[in-house]
């Protein structure tokens, strides 16, 4: 999918000039370029929610679609950590739970969530998934996010609500339900369960996953503070307009990533 930034975004985001140089997404000659570069991404994104300390034992998975092969996605080995994760270390899995490549074991519920997201969304090349502690604290209240931030309009009313906890997802049927509740969204709150967040590219599935986990924090904190006053319906589409598009969230990711490739050398092995 092409990425382009339009003339809002980018005002809004760095008051670009004619004659200044604004980052957008790479274009590859070949499908092997392609997939070599999203499984780099996929792994920077790993290695950042290790940083970020969304790791919670084997749970969490971020997914993207292989572009020779999109019905089929490559994800995390099960059982490796986060901060761990190298390119090479990926494994392909097509949507019956099958490893196609790879040497590792898949987690279940990874391939039985992803799938029927990628299944529910054609246009979301990647999906991403972790048990983030304000993330499940916030879905513990079966809440949405509030727009009481300029950075959670990024979500106003862009985010769904899944209030059907059934424990540790297994069946291809609460996939569906998932997907279902994802809908036309960019993330979804998982009850008593965490976040689920997509994107064109992976760095925008990363990047609403962690500005939305930092969202629900603020949530929490100016809840427990007081009453969180609320953005307007007009002011938060329109903020909306300029933080939450598809460009915006693969260009907000790019510091992140450049810091992630910088700090850790064999991310590419």
């Amino acid at each position: 999918m092409t990425i382009t930034a339009d003339k809002a975004v980018s005002d809004a985001m760095g008051a670009v000039k004619p004659g200044m140089k604004l980052r957008t997404p790479p274009t590859f000659d070949t499908v092997e370029e392609e997939r070599q570069y999203r499984k780099q991404q996929l792994a920077a994104g790993f290695r950042l929610f290790g940083k970020f300390g969304f790791s919670e034992g084997v749970a969490g998975h971020i997914t993207v679609r292989d572009p020779e092969n999109p019905e089929l996605f490559w994800v995390n080995p099960f059982g490796m950590s986060f901060s761990l994760i190298r390119s090479s270390d990926l494994i392909l899995v097509d949507h019956e739970g099958n490893v196609v490549e790879g040497e590792y074991p898949v987690n279940r519920a990874a391939f039985v969530i992803h799938s029927q997201v990628h299944e529910a969304r054609p246009d979301a090349l990647a999906a991403a998934h972790a048990h983030s502690l304000y993330g499940k604290s916030l879905a513990a209240l079966g809440a949405r996010l509030e727009p009481i931030t300029q950075d959670a309009c990024a979500f106003f009313e862009d985010h769904g609500l899944y209030d059907d906890f059934q424990g540790v997802v297994s069946d291809l049927e609460e996939g569906r339900r998932i997907g279902q509740a994802l809908g036309r969204y960019k993330a979804v709150v998982l009850q008593n369960h965490g976040l689920l967040t997509v994107g064109a590219t992976v760095a925008e599935a990363v990047w609403w996953f962690i500005t939305m986990e930092r969202s629900c924090q603020a949530q929490l904190i100016a809840m427990a503070a007081g009453t969180p006053k609320l953005i307007d319906r007009e002011t938060a589409l329109r903020t909306r307009e300029q933080v939450g598009t598809s460009f915006a969230g693969w260009f907000q990711a790019q510091p992140l990533l450049d810091q992630i490739e910088h700090s850790d050398p064999d991310l590419f092995d």
